[in-house]
């Protein structure tokens, strides 16, 4: 089977009657009275009983239904039943301030807004509560769902936001086209090894309000696994997971970093894990090695993509026990997307190709780029070069092709690449569980380096960048002190302000 109409996805699978049986780390906010076991056809059910409170809430074919709430994989239910009556969802993480919220309501003007907080009665036409409120989930339970409405494929689909590590995200829209025909039908092929087979148990630790999930769930449920198991929260991996152990994985870079202390135990949930799959940033080496060695599968696969919201899958790669055993960096992502990509580094000034080997600014050409910002409509067209879109990041294509990523150009620093150094200083110090180098102007740059107690023996550390560029000394901190976007991203502009003060970057952030 192949993905086309979100809106009766789950219905069109449901009638091939799958064997697949997902499972929940915790019950959905939108039916918390259903448990957390359900049929591919139960889940058809409740997409459509979610198009009737939808409707009956006051969204129509063309309106934007906003989602705000709690993680869980039932952003992706919503997003199905809008998009089931006509509507535009737009899908919003639940973390954010309320002053960043308040913007993106702003720009999207929701006819329904479906949350869990408090927000002020002109943040849409109608708040659909899913606590307590004057209009809640509960007024318009049984409500019927109209029939399916069908758009073209080349209309608004689903809005989603990038992960806003420098600022307000942006709301980046995308269509049939290019998230589901150019991509989930892509990830639906059935092929040797890397694709998801009969008899596996699934798994996904997600951000689900971000983009990556939506275009999985056209994919994944298509080639009908066995299990499909959805963690809300990655700490919930050693109960979860221990009980349903996963033969594919899929998770947040940042869920993958806290679970190395568990893929180190004897009884770690992920000893039957046959292909893990990692997209949104690069992976450490170090915590690669740690999920791979902890598979007692013959040869474990790593899938590492390198992307973003705007355009899909840009680059991918493999690495096996060896190949991660051997690899420095994490800078190396892999080769283009085949058939829907390609890629062109450029100097940053002029917009002229570069040489192989040399570092320039990254353009990508791919069918898969979304079509727009809302509200930002002239942001997105700036970050057009002709038919190439501006990643916004530094790179160098070497000359078999590969792309050996540097930095975010607003995160640069010159003479070094601060990515490099941060797989360097994790590689040798076992104890770091995440390092973030900070660049400003007028000082060198600092390290930030994330503990388990906060804590870090100098002398080790000195000793383990002996030979690195001059750093600064490091600021030492415990996970929960870092701000992070809903996908654990550190946001370092905000970071470096809180640690520094203000502060003039190197990069520009013209394309970001």
């Amino acid at each position: 089977m192949r993905p086309h109409d979100m809106g009766t996805l789950f219905d069109q699978v449901a009638a091939r009657r799958p064997h697949t049986a997902v499972l929940l780390d915790r019950p959905f906010d939108i039916a918390p009275h259903l448990g957390t076991a359900f049929t591919v056809g139960q889940l058809a059910a409740l997409v459509r009983e979610a198009a009737g409170w939808l409707f009956a809430a006051g969204a129509r074919p063309g309106d934007r239904v906003a989602v705000v709430k709690r993680n869980h994989y039932d952003y992706d239910l919503l997003a199905c039943a809008a998009i089931r009556i006509g509507a535009l969802p737009a899908l919003i993480a639940g973390h954010l301030p309320d002053d960043t919220l308040e913007i993106l309501l702003k720009r999207l003007e929701p006819a329904v807004l479906v949350t869990d907080r408090p927000v002020p009665p002109h943040a849409a036409r109608r708040v659909l509560s899913l606590g307590e409120g004057p209009f809640t989930i509960d007024h318009v339970r049984g409500a019927p769902a109209p029939p399916p409405w069908r758009r073209g494929d080349d209309d608004p689909l689903i809005v989603t936001h990038t992960s806003g590590t420098t600022g307000v995200p942006k709301l980046v829209v995308h269509t049939t086209t290019t998230i589901i025909k150019k991509l989930a039908r892509f990830e639906s092929l059935r092929l040797p090894v890397v694709s998801v087979r009969r008899d596996d148990v699934v798994a996904n630790a997600s951000s689900y309000a971000h983009g990556r999930t939506f275009c999985w769930t056209g994919s994944v449920f298509c080639l009908q696994p066995r299990k499909i198991v959805l963690l809300s929260n990655p700490a919930t991996a050693r109960e979860v997971l221990g009980a349903h152990q996963p033969t594919v994985l899929e998770a947040l870079p940042s869920a993958y970093v806290r679970w190395q202390p568990l893929a180190r135990t004897r009884d770690n949930p992920f000893r039957r894990v046959r292909l893990f799959i990692s997209t949104y940033d690069a992976m450490h080496p170090p915590t690669m090695r740690a999920l791979l060695n902890a598979s007692r599968h013959k040869r474990p696969l790593w899938m590492q993509g390198w992307g973003q919201t705007e355009t899909g899958p840009l680059t991918f790669r493999f690495l096996t026990r060896t190949a991660a055993r051997r690899e420095p960096t994490a800078r190396d992502l892999g080769r283009p997307v085949p058939v829907t990509t390609r890629l062109r580094v450029v100097d940053p000034l002029t917009f002229k190709p570069v040489p192989r080997g040399t570092p320039g600014l990254v353009l990508a050409r791919t069918a898969t780029r979304c079509v727009g910002y809302v509200g930002e409509q002239d942001r997105w067209q700036a970050k057009l070069a002709g038919r190439w879109w501006n990643t916004g990041d530094l790179a160098v294509r070497t000359r078999s092709g590969k792309v050996l990523l540097l930095d975010r150009e607003v995160d640069t620093v010159p003479g070094m690449s601060c990515l490099e150094v941060e797989d360097v200083v994790e590689d040798r110090l076992p104890e770091v569980v995440e390092c973030v180098v900070l660049g400003a102007t007028g000082r060198p740059p600092l390290p930030v380096v994330v503990t388990a107690d906060g804590l870090l023996d100098p002398a080790r550390w000195w000793s383990a960048v002996a030979d690195l560029p001059p750093l600064s000394s490091p600021r030492v901190l415990t996970w929960d002190d870092v701000p992070r976007t809903a996908t654990g991203k550190v946001r370092r502009l905000e970071l470096l302000t809180r640690l520094v003060g203000p502060a003039e970057t190197h990069g520009t952030g013209r394309w970001t």
